[in-house]
């Protein structure tokens, strides 16, 4: 099994592709430290276990982890490929049944207006997001303001409240009317 790495926009976070599905269509998820697992993810477990790792973020097709300010690659990098290497090969699901993000409920009225956003950030946005090791979730949809979450190498990238705000924000606002502003949430 070869596992390519690639950087991302956020300096403390790499990108690992393991030539396989990670979270396949089951979506994504990030957890923002080793509390966040609580026993949801064996392979999210064994990278906390390595000391420097500070966040996990299990994308579609690859994993995005977040280093300690006070770790080096050059030390890490070698640790994480073996565990996911490890875990990979031993056939172990990446999640346990059941875990997913879930959404704020939607009011009927704003179903539509709900299935708009979701395609345009499916389509434009999430590729690019990806790309950069990370993902934008939708969370909720209410008076105009939409919830969105940045996930991954995105979460922590310095230009990421830019990219939301005059990114996002400027292009819900251009397709979808009804769209006042975007708001991060975590």
């Amino acid at each position: 099994m070869f596992i390519e790495t690639e950087g991302t926009p956020n300096p403390a976070t790499l990108k690992f592709l393991p030539g396989r599905a990670v979270m396949g269509d089951a979506g994504t998820i990030d957890f923002i430290d080793a509390d966040a697992v609580s026993g949801r993810s064996a392979l999210a477990d064994a990278l906390f276990a390595i000391p420097g790792v500070s966040r996990v973020f299990l994308g579609n097709d690859f994993v995005s982890v977040t280093k300690a300010d006070t770790t080096e690659w050059d030390d890490l990098r070698g640790q994480v490929l073996s565990t996911l290497m490890d875990h990979f090969v031993a056939g172990r699901p990446v999640v346990a049944e059941g875990v997913g993000v879930t959404e704020e409920a939607i009011a009927p009225e704003d179903a539509e207006i709900v299935v708009q956003i979701k395609d345009l950030l499916d389509t434009r946005v999430r590729p690019a997001v990806a790309g950069d090791g990370g993902d934008i979730v939708f969370r909720g949809y209410r008076n105009g303001v939409v919830r969105l979450t940045m996930q991954g190498a995105c979460s922590g990238c310095p230009s990421s409240r830019a990219t939301l705000k005059h990114g996002v924000e400027n292009m819900l606002r251009h397709y979808v009317p009804e769209v006042v502003s975007v708001e991060q949430v975590d």
